[in-house]
């Protein structure tokens, strides 16, 4: 009588940069064209004239606030955004060695920034919100000209500022900190299992770190006068919301059996070029996946037949 089955693991090469890497760039050439076409896009609605705002002079009284430099330089943060996330993804790679985790959370990070930077600046030009320090963008010798009739600022300060003054709602700091900081912390509660259920509050605190550094820059365009709170608060949600989509659309839920590693490396998985072969536990745990024996997208634990184990027993592996 045959022995009860066991779980089985498959023998697939990892996937290494090396052998799968041009591989899978290959599968998204499209999504990388699209990348490409949303910073063009980015490029374009930044250097578009932005819509100018009534301003009356009744309402100089909330954007006379101090013109000051930027706490947070607009060059960091891409870095704190983009940069630093990758470096964290890069890290884990050469860790775990699956190219697909590696190159799906690079394209997932990079359109929840392009995107959301899309968004933000559709909406700033848009809009046309003063900036809290319009005043002194507007009139930076401090003596104010209005329309007669209409009340209207006459502006006569440097065109460039004044264009800049109108770009308020939403805050792109907020959104852009939120996307890529808010794509780092989904990442990070899926390959430390912050859902484990098994009470480890140090793992949420390693997830909450991102957004708190992302919350830290947003509060400090409140602080240098150069948003309104509110531009802030719909910034860091659209930068959330826009991350949470681009994970989900390549990873798994972190709570999920599977949320590990991507979508696409389970699908290698189940679907290996050339290497269809079952090998038992004891010959093939190097291979095996790297959180354990293997469920499916439908978290079926794969097993091999009583025919294969009979082989297996009889010293003959199965082909």
């Amino acid at each position: 009588m045959p022995p009860p089955s066991t779980p089985a693991r498959l023998g697939v090469p990892p996937p290494y940069v090396t052998s799968h890497g041009s591989k899978v760039a290959r599968l998204h050439t499209y999504d990388w064209i699209v990348l490409v076409l949303l910073a063009v896009l980015d490029g374009v609605l930044n250097i578009i004239e932005p819509f100018h705002r009534f301003v009356g002079s009744d309402m100089m009284t909330d954007l006379r606030y101090p013109m000051k430099d930027n706490t947070v330089p607009f060059w960091a943060v891409p870095i704190l955004g983009i940069i630093g996330p990758m470096i964290i993804i890069t890290g884990i790679y050469f860790k775990k060695r699956n190219v697909y985790d590696l190159h799906h959370a690079i394209l997932g990070l990079l359109f929840s920034v392009l995107i959301t930077a899309v968004l933000t600046d559709a909406i700033k030009d848009g809009v046309g919100r003063p900036r809290p320090d319009f005043f002194w963008r507007c009139f930076p010798d401090g003596k104010p000209a209005y329309d007669n009739i209409t009340t209207g600022v006459i502006c006569h300060g440097e065109a460039s500022v004044i264009k800049e003054g109108h770009k308020s709602f939403p805050s792109g700091h907020s959104s852009w900190s939120f996307a890529g900081l808010g794509f780092l912390s989904w990442y990070l509660a899926g390959k430390i299992k912050v859902f484990d259920r098994k009470g480890h509050v140090a793992k949420v605190c390693i997830v909450l770190s991102p957004l708190l550094l992302a919350a830290l820059v947003a509060v400090s365009r409140v602080d240098d006068y150069w948003h309104h709170w509110q531009d802030v608060c719909t910034g860091g949600l659209l930068g959330l919301v826009v991350a949470s989509i681009c994970y989900l659309q390549f990873f798994p839920l972190p709570s999920d059996a599977n949320g590990l590693w991507p979508h696409a490396y389970f699908r290698h998985i189940l679907e290996p070029e050339g290497e269809n072969q079952v090998q038992p536990t004891s010959m093939n745990r190097r291979n095996s996946l790297p959180n354990g024996s293997f469920h499916g997208p439908d978290s079926v634990e794969m097993r091999t037949t009583s025919q294969a184990l009979d082989s297996l027993e009889a010293g003959q592996r199965t082909q």
